[in-house]
């Protein structure tokens, strides 16, 4: 009988015991997460200052919540290959997908993306919207808006039924979406990324059971700039101001890889049309309107019971060229292309940092392939063992911590890419030539130092810290390529060949039970015979955007045409 007592006071010391440990359980649990991607993004926000003019107050309010990386660069400057190391944690230079015409199932079929990741540890993942390279990848997501099954990431969106509305077409070889607007619409009627938001914001009313991770890709300012005119009023014509990065004659002291990368015919058709302003207008109001969209998600999340246990991460895939260095779009090594916003919110009591971030800049150099070993950390769940990227985690506990790594934006070939240091940036192409600035004295890059042997430990100390070995860059499949439009011969002879642009390769498949002959059509309109393709055969031409390529029978008899478009493709010769 005595022993009862002993046992209580042995439970109550027991109890005393574990409490600091329940208490330590309870204030560090898995926090959920908010990961909100943007697209074709440059530093044209407040906080970072990269236009006077541009209007943010979403983007600037959450960068004061948590750490604005003002030093933070892409991995590579195009969506797919960008968006595939995040979602992977795997660099170009290891996965050997390097560019947006590559497939990444086909180079990575294995891959785990980060919200299957999560789920497998006991999150929920849900996303919406244009946060891979135009598929969704159903079997890495729990839930997705639109219908996952769809592979289709984006809602119903509002655009003027007859294109293009101000910017003339140029020729075969100019993109279908460089145009803009301001439409006399709603947000609600204009869509897109509003449903997206809308969808955001429905997750944080209802009530989870798991931790989750919530993905939402806003696709403004990604082209077209169509968006509801309301965006484009604070920023009349008149008053808009050119590209502060932008300067006359900037491309002299490149090497010729680096003149090779700067002028496009975008820019100078959009000068030739005397649209270069109207542009800019275009682009700051799309910036405008995804930054609203990104205040109606951060409000829910806000004012919803999760936002003391979420993590928010908002990214953009890759910096955009307005002008600079005589360029138009992306595609790039200098830093107007791979710099782009990194803002970083950590709520007290997550697992990898129990105190939180606390609100600060941090100007170290990083990359947005360490986003997934990062989260890994934060979540206190294992590192990936496919991400070998260093977790930005040092950083955001304090945001001068030693940091020896520098930060590296692969190019389309392998081979060429550009370093970004803390005050200095390298870029170097396969062909050996290079570009050397100093950040300091030159923030927009229009001085090349490269040659300059005062600076040769510099670039050295650049060079060794970027990679030595790149992967093969592995060519799509056929089949996954796009379809060009078969059209059957008819009345009129195939029209005239208008090529105007680069060569690629389109691969002509002759699914009918008999040979078929291919033949050029020249500019006059004349066929010219390039052979055959067997039946059920396949064969690659070297071609150009505008170009006409007819099909006939072996006895001259014509079955129909294809014109080329702006990109490499497949052209199927239907079965009769």
């Amino acid at each position: 009988m005595r022993s009862r007592p002993n046992c209580l006071l042995l439970l109550i010391a027991f109890s005393f015991a574990l409490a600091p440990r329940l208490v330590q359980a309870e204030e560090t649990q898995r926090p959920n997460v908010l990961f909100i991607a943007m697209d074709d993004l440059n530093d044209w926000i407040g906080c970072i200052g990269g236009h006077p003019q541009t209007i943010t107050p979403n983007l600037d309010r959450l960068a004061k919540s948590g750490v604005l990386f003002t030093n933070a660069h892409c991995t590579a400057p195009a969506c797919n290959p960008s968006r595939t190391a995040i979602f992977t944690g795997i660099s170009p230079h290891k996965s050997g997908l390097y560019a947006n015409g590559q497939k990444m199932r086909e180079v990575l079929p294995e891959a785990e993306l980060i919200p299957k990741w999560f789920s497998r540890h006991g999150y929920r993942s849900s996303g919406s919207g244009k946060l891979l390279h135009y598929f969704i990848d159903a079997a890495s997501w729990d839930d997705y808006f639109p219908k996952k099954e769809s592979e289709n990431p984006f809602p119903r969106t509002l655009y003027p039924e007859q294109r293009p509305v101000n910017l003339p077409v140029g020729g075969p070889w100019q993109y279908v979406e460089t145009d803009w607007a301001a439409l006399d619409a709603t947000d609600e009627e204009f869509g897109g990324d509003y449903l997206v938001a809308k969808w955001a914001e429905e997750q944080f009313e209802k009530q989870h059971e798991k931790p989750f991770f919530i993905a939402c890709g806003i696709y403004r300012p990604h082209e077209p700039w169509f968006v509801p005119k309301k965006y484009f009023e604070p920023f009349p014509l008149e008053s808009i101001e050119l590209p502060p990065g932008y300067k006359e004659d900037d491309l002299a002291d490149l090497p010729e890889a680096g003149k090779k990368r700067g002028p496009n015919r975008y820019f100078a058709h959009i000068q030739a049309n005397d649209k270069w302003r109207q542009a800019i207008q275009s682009y700051l109001a799309s910036i405008h309107f995804a930054d609203a969209m990104v205040g109606k998600i951060l409000d829910a999340l806000d004012n919803s019971p999760y936002a003391d246990n979420t993590i928010v991460v908002l990214w953009s895939d890759h910096g955009w060229h307005l002008g600079e260095k005589e360029h138009w779009q992306k595609y790039t090594g200098w830093r107007v292309c791979t710099r782009v916003p990194l803002m970083i919110r950590v709520p007290k009591g997550a697992a990898g940092l129990p105190d939180g971030a606390h609100a600060t800049t941090c100007d170290q150099p990083v990359n947005l392939v360490s986003l997934f070993p990062t989260l890994a950390e934060l979540c206190g769940l294992e590192r990936p063992e496919q991400a070998d990227a260093p977790s930005l985690v040092p950083l955001l506990q304090n945001a001068d911590a030693p940091w020896p790594h520098v930060s590296t934006t692969f190019l389309d070939d392998p081979g060429s890419y550009s370093v970004s240091g803390q005050s200095w940036r390298l870029i170097h192409y396969a062909n050996g030539d290079e570009e050397l600035y100093d950040l300091k004295s030159d923030p927009f890059e229009w001085n090349n130092v490269a040659g300059d042997s005062q600076f040769a430990a510099i670039r050295q100390e650049l060079f060794d810290k970027a990679p030595q070995s790149f992967a093969p860059k592995p060519a799509p499949s056929v089949s996954s390529l796009i379809s060009l439009p078969w059209n059957a011969a008819g009345d009129e002879a195939a029209p005239p060949s208008r090529p105007d642009g680069g060569t690629f390769d389109v691969y002509f498949l002759n699914q009918t039970e008999n040979p078929v002959k291919l033949w050029w059509v020249d500019r006059e309109g004349n066929p010219k015979s390039y052979g055959n393709i067997p039946p059920g055969k396949q064969r690659s031409q070297s071609t150009r955007p505008g170009a006409v390529w007819e099909i006939t029978t072996m006895a001259d008899k014509p079955l129909g045409h294809f014109k080329i478009g702006d990109r490499s493709a497949k052209a199927v010769v239907p079965a009769e």
